[in-house]
């Protein structure tokens, strides 16, 4: 089956034929005709986690960019996020 885009109401129906497709090709769900998810196999979901891992800095690599000496940076104007307990 070549690479399908389901509607939201069709992949609930369908979801064991979204998931079997799913495993040989990504499967896009679309939620009021856009693009809402893609759903993948497990297996190319973790190369892409892999994948983006090799390509993200290390903690130190992200250290040792910064700007070093007397160097003033802008505040962020931002509220910080309501915090629920």
């Amino acid at each position: 089956m070549a690479h399908r885009t389901w509607s939201v109401q069709d992949a609930k129906n369908r979801f064991s034929e979204v998931v079997e497709a799913a495993r040989r090709k990504p499967q896009t769900v679309t939620k009021h005709g856009k693009p809402a998810v893609v759903v993948v196999a497990a297996d190319e979901y973790e190369r892409l986690r892999k994948l983006e891992q090799l390509k993200a800095p290390s903690f130190a690599e992200l250290l040792l960019a910064m700007p070093q000496g007397d160097v003033e940076f802008d505040r962020l104007k931002a509220m910080p996020r309501a915090v629920e307990f």
